[in-house]
């Protein structure tokens, strides 16, 4: 059944909403800008060790983030399809979260199998609550503009966590652990699970879905699974492909890449003209996906922002523990960034209504892509440069997952205009996927970068040769994938006035459905 819509949403669900992504990003902007120099400078591993670490748990993504998707997509409870989720993951997030930053007393093979265990756990985790919760802001309003606004809310609050975590988790690990950082870090996770669990319930509480789409009751969830099973190695081998090819970087590597990128675009291209009635629903869904354009063109932009966000917030706990040689500043640093990322977010519904937002997405990454190379040139130990610099390309950079997730509603909207059917939950579990893809991948190349440069975290004498690449990870490195998000960005086909002549239509479908 279709809901009745409320096109103008309270301003409560928007702030709990928001909620969500604040606990959330307790997680992922921890991970994002921690969890690797815990990994080298605390936990033990070397740096090639933990690049392959990253690239490893995104293999686990490319599965269960699918999953996920589909199952969330088919969940029917009377609290909706997408909210109960929340709920039910948020015990073992928490627990991940905790576990990801413990240091056991182990062997060093020991300690490396415990940090595949609890990241793949916590990414999973994470897979649970996120893709649902991407989802929920689908399903919460027909509206594109309130849809907008209520992306800006979602990532304020997600800035707002990142605030909590990245300014003052320095702070928080040497005040509990008093020069044990093991210690320090362990303890400043309980504190952060337990105002995660208490964000998430909020969130729970204070939202609504209001657009249920039809489901196709034909076939069965267990079927769909089954049959995607079966399709696993399609998922599977080419992320693989690019894993081993981004790391080992070689001939044979870049061989098995060609192989199993050409051998999967003429399998594509094949579905793609196969009779829809001979599909299965897994199949068709695929389909259906691969031919819709602006999702297609926004996967790749969500990659492309998430490596360059990824990269320069990978990097800054190493440039100012060694560049400018205080690390305590990081947190402050990170403050600015993040009281700028939250005005940034807010300010996406102003010019988006002014640009448009492929417009306003393009503006975004030029602008703060340049400002980011500048900071090759910022002398050592310049503190009002770092911080101008950082802060104006930020403002920029704040928009850019803000818009992303709007638009993605956007190519939902398309999906089922085109289609006729909705499949919400797979659409953002793909969206979330290249975003913790882009993510880890960002991760993994700061590590290879720093390998690279002889960067060993437990031998200080290897810390000056790799200052250099620290330098180039804060600046061109990152910077060359926000301008190739640019170029991408062009060919994104919806209009704003296209994307409102989809949504009227639908609108009028739905109401048809509702008098039928």
């Amino acid at each position: 059944m279709i809901g009745i819509y409320m096109t103008k949403l309270p301003f409560y669900e928007k702030v709990g909403y928001a909620m969500g992504d604040a606990a959330a990003n307790l997680v992922w902007r921890g991970a994002l800008a921690y969890l690797a120099v815990f990994y080298t400078d605390t936990f033990g591993l070397t740096a090639a060790a933990a690049a392959m670490l990253f690239l490893v748990v995104r293999l686990s993504d490319g599965v269960t983030d699918i999953i996920m998707g589909m199952i969330a997509d088919r969940t029917n409870t009377k609290w909706g399809r997408f909210r109960p989720w929340i709920l039910w993951s948020t015990p073992f997030l928490a627990l991940f979260m905790i576990l990801c930053f413990t240091t056991p007393e182990l062997s060093y093979t020991g300690k490396l199998i415990y940090a595949y265990v609890t990241y793949i756990g916590l990414t999973i985790a994470y897979t649970l609550n996120n893709v649902p919760y991407s989802a929920l802001m689908g399903v919460m309003t027909p509206s594109d503009t309130e849809r907008t606004s209520l992306s800006g809310f979602r990532f304020a609050g997600a800035f707002a966590g990142g605030l909590l975590v990245m300014g003052f988790l320095p702070d928080l690990v040497a005040y509990f652990g008093n020069g044990n950082d093991a210690i320090g870090y362990k303890y400043t996770m309980y504190l952060f699970a337990a105002i995660l669990i208490v964000l998430m319930v909020i969130t729970f509480t204070s939202t609504k879905e209001r657009i249920s789409p039809e489901i196709d009751e034909s076939v069965s969830l267990k079927s769909e699974l089954t049959d995607l099973l079966k399709n696993l190695p399609f998922i599977i081998l080419p992320l693989l492909s690019v894993t081993l090819f981004f790391y080992y970087r070689d001939i044979y590597s870049g061989i098995f890449f060609v192989i199993v990128m050409s051998a999967m675009w003429l399998l594509i291209k094949k579905l793609t003209k196969d009779p829809v009635d001979n599909m299965s629903g897994t199949q068709r869904d695929m389909v259906d996906l691969l031919t819709n354009k602006p999702w297609l063109i926004l996967l790749g932009i969500g990659f492309l922002t998430m490596m360059f966000n990824g990269i320069k917030y990978g990097t800054i706990a190493y440039y100012f523990k060694y560049q400018v040689g205080d690390e305590l500043i990081a947190g402050k640093y990170f403050i600015a960034l993040l009281v700028v990322s939250i005005l940034g977010a807010l300010s996406t519904d102003y010019f988006s209504k002014r640009l448009g937002k492929r417009k306003l997405f393009i503006v975004s990454l030029i602008l703060s892509g340049l400002l980011t190379v500048a900071f090759y040139w910022v002398p050592k130990g310049n503190l009002n440069a770092i911080f101008i610099l950082g802060c104006s390309a930020e403002f920029f950079a704040a928009m850019m997952p803000t818009l992303f997730f709007t638009m993605l509603g956007d190519s939902a909207d398309y999906s089922e205009w085109k289609n006729g059917r909705r499949a919400t939950g797979l659409i953002y579990s793909a969206g979330t996927f290249v975003q913790k893809t882009g993510g880890g991948f960002a991760g993994a190349l700061v590590l290879v970068v720093l390998a690279g440069y002889g960067y060993d975290g437990m031998d200080k004498s290897t810390i000056e040769a790799s200052l250099p690449g620290m330098q180039l990870l804060m600046s061109w490195i990152p910077a060359t994938f926000a301008f190739a998000g640019a170029v991408l960005m062009f060919f994104y086909p919806l209009t704003s006035k296209e994307n409102q002549q989809i949504g009227d239509e639908l609108i009028q479908r739905r109401a048809q459905l509702i008098t039928a």
